[in-house]
């Protein structure tokens, strides 16, 4: 069976020449060249689009659990007293793999006259060692409790104005009661360090500080706003922290990754099948522009096919044979597809930055994307999924054709020649 469908020495001699037609067909050469190349834009859109895709996915994903954790514990009215019992409970849960208190509280904070909307965040000793690679400049050595220092998001520190060693205010609405009404509380913290989540929203929001500063500033004792936690598979959270939700039922909530991110994660998987199928179409007119090249063939080699049948050539080896000519066109399209889709994508952020020179259009807004850079990740999986469906629709166009010129008649054609 193998040995049948492989192409015998004649049938791919003839095979090459049909693929390079001679200067009476230059118009069927024309068609053939316009179908590579459809199918090589098609396959290296896909490439390209499904692995932005997929690294926006993946990068977004990464950055927002990397920060926040796989679940949130948080008690109702903002505030766990009891958390230390909560934080033994959450440890010796299994499958989880982190547990640590947590702070978050939406404030202001002033710089040189400007004010800006902040969320503090007060973390453990650990958890700001955990944030030292994202530091672009400063120390997080100096972040201890009690030294009055603070890190700051990088577009925080431009919005403000800011830099390392200059001192920002905070402002707490929530400040102490006087005769004339209640005061805001208003502390002044030096900024010993500035990080890049890579995440806009992050960046332009966040001031960290141990997480006694924390509660000093809030007014909040000894109590914390949540926890945060980390289990072995962020896909089996739910699952996970099943046994615990029950547990803390009516005392405070857990809400995963999935939940808190729900609307823009659902935004995105429908996004990507949808440019799957969009960008599909290019590859199936690439392939029915194959499918009429090759009609066009068989009718120009109608009399060259008639004499291979009279010198004894079969059906099978005819089908062949312009099986073959058309496949190559599709699997050398798909090959050049991939190396262009991949040549995109190494070098896909010079190349954002050329197009933003040459139209002067900002095509990469981190405030719109969130992220600062186009991502990318390539699914090996996906990949093979491309190239298996150019390869098939390229193999399917050539089968009418193939049948046609198979199924033609020589006595009809030599008959009025």
């Amino acid at each position: 069976m193998a040995r049948r469908l492989l192409l015998s020495p004649f049938e791919w001699t003839i095979a090459k020449r049909y693929m390079l037609p001679g200067r009476s067909e230059a118009f069927i050469a024309l068609v053939a060249g316009i179908s590579l190349v459809a199918v090589m834009l098609g396959v290296a859109a896909l490439v390209i689009v499904m692995s932005v895709m997929n690294g926006f996915r993946a990068e977004l994903f990464d950055k927002i659990v990397g920060l926040n954790g796989h679940a949130i514990i948080q008690a109702y009215g903002g505030r766990l007293d009891n958390w230390q019992s909560v934080l033994r409970d959450v440890r010796a849960t299994p499958g989880v793999t982190r547990a640590s208190p947590l702070i978050e509280q939406p404030l202001l904070g002033s710089f040189n006259g400007r004010v800006e909307a902040v969320l503090v965040r007060g973390n453990t000793g650990e958890d700001i060692r955990r944030l030292a690679p994202k530091m672009k400049v400063g120390r997080w050595q100096d972040l201890q409790p009690g030294s009055g220092n603070v890190a700051i998001g990088a577009r925080l520190a431009e919005n403000l104005g800011a830099r390392v060693g200059d001192s920002i205010t905070i402002i707490n609405p929530q400040g102490r009661s006087t005769p004339f009404g209640t005061v805001p509380r208003q502390i002044a913290y030096n900024v010993s360090a500035i990080f890049e989540i890579g995440v806009y929203d992050y960046d332009q929001a966040f001031v960290v500080m141990p997480m006694r500063d924390a509660q000093t500033l809030l007014l909040s004792g000894d109590s914390i706003g949540m926890i945060e936690v980390t289990t072995e598979d962020p896909d089996r959270v739910g699952e996970i922290l099943a046994p615990l939700s029950q547990k803390l039922a009516g005392k405070a909530i857990i809400s995963d990754w999935k939940t808190i991110n729900a609307t823009l994660f659902e935004a995105l998987a429908v996004e990507r099948v949808a440019m799957f199928v969009v960008l599909s179409i290019i590859v199936l007119v690439a392939v029915f522009n194959i499918l009429s090249s090759l009609i066009m063939l068989v009718r120009a080699k109608t009399r060259d096919i008639a004499i291979l049948r009279t010198m004894g050539a079969t059906r099978t080896s005819l089908m062949k044979i312009f099986v073959m000519t058309g496949f190559l066109i599709g699997a050398l399209g798909t090959v050049v597809g991939l190396v262009l889709g991949f040549v995109f994508l190494y070098f896909r952020q010079p190349i954002v930055h050329l197009i933003e020179l040459l139209t002067g259009q900002n095509l990469w807004d981190p405030s719109i994307r969130f992220l600062t850079e186009l991502p990318s990740r390539s699914d090996p999986v996906e990949i093979a999924a491309i190239c298996v469906m150019a390869l098939v629709f390229s193999f399917l166009a050539t089968l009418y054709p193939a049948w046609k010129a198979a199924s033609t008649d020589p006595v009809q054609v030599l008959r009025y020649e």
